[in-house]
């Protein structure tokens, strides 16, 4: 076994708990796997023979490159400094690694288990705070590293870290209700149950899923003919829907500032984004279909595990 075989079976072993620590702070599947691969990439670019404790320098790295992504998504300065010194692992992260990420190491692809242990309504609780004050709470209330060591990736003091995490903690303890987190489990099964049947081309699917009384705005960036348009009532929109089955098949499910909604980016390039407004009924009562590049940029979004 070579070198590079070696470090490739070690790291993984620690991919599940990376991805589970890079999905609690980035909120997103895909951006957690992003930030896992560029981790790995790190690991064999940096010389390892003085890694005493690779899940412990491995976790500092990977909540590095999420930090960074969390700032870039608010047009922040990315940390500063020099990367994680393979001489400097972190004091006692191996028992920390292997005790936070030991329910989803052995099953890492399965995305579902990431979004019941995370939870929509945490997840828009976080998206609220600030990249400091979400890798502080995620870092020390999730996974139970030490204050030092979590100051050490964000280049602050111990002190003003737990700081960061008490004020994370009063948000998250005074967020959503146990009524928001039902309305946030019928959004996502009334959403996913329309993002099917649009995939499947069933009209009286679609039909059932919405009001009769349903609207549908799109912005002029979504419409052919570049003039905002409106439909009204189930068979319009639902034939609408129709019309847009092929797009449907590249769509996936996603926390839209805060709801559930339908984003469209194939090979990564965000082009359109659907707000669905759902009654206590379960019938979805108005749809926006959001494309304007510049509105787009303004939403806070986060992809959701299939």
């Amino acid at each position: 076994m070579t070198d590079r075989d070696w470090l490739a079976a070690a790291f993984e072993e620690h991919r599940g708990h990376l991805r589970a620590v890079a999905y609690r702070l980035l909120g997103s599947a895909s951006d957690a796997d992003d930030a896992v691969q560029d981790t790995w990439l790190r690991l064999t670019g940096a010389d390892s023979s003085g890694v005493e404790n690779l899940g412990g320098w491995l976790t500092t790295v990977v909540a590095r490159v999420s930090l960074n992504m969390l700032r870039s998504r608010r047009n922040e300065e990315p940390v500063g400094g020099a990367w994680p010194e393979t001489a400097e692992p972190g004091a006692g992260a191996t028992d920390v690694t292997r005790a936070a990420g030991a329910g989803l190491a052995g099953d890492p692809e399965n995305e579902a288990v990431l979004a019941d242990s995370v939870g929509l309504a945490l997840l828009v609780v976080l998206d609220t705070l600030s990249p400091a004050e979400r890798l502080a709470f995620v870092l020390h209330d999730l996974f139970a590293i030490p204050f030092a060591e979590v100051a050490a990736v964000l280049g602050r003091s111990p002190e003003a870290t737990r700081q960061l995490a008490s004020r994370a903690r009063r948000r998250v303890r005074g967020a959503p209700s146990p009524d928001r987190a039902a309305d946030l489990a019928r959004q996502r099964e009334v959403t996913e149950a329309f993002l099917a049947a649009s995939r499947g081309g069933d009209l009286s699917a679609l039909v059932a899923l919405l009001d009769s009384d349903v609207t549908l705005a799109a912005d002029a960036a979504a419409v052919p003919s570049g003039r905002p348009a409106l439909l009204r009532g189930a068979d319009a929109v639902s034939r609408g829907a129709l019309a847009s089955s092929p797009r449907a098949g590249q769509s996936r499910l996603a926390l839209v500032d805060g709801s559930v909604g339908i984003v469209f980016a194939p090979a990564g390039r965000l082009q359109v984004v659907l707000v669905l407004t759902v009654s206590p009924a379960r019938r979805i009562t108005a749809i926006q279909v959001i494309a304007d590049p510049g509105r787009l940029r303004r939403l806070r979004l986060a992809l959701l595990p299939d």
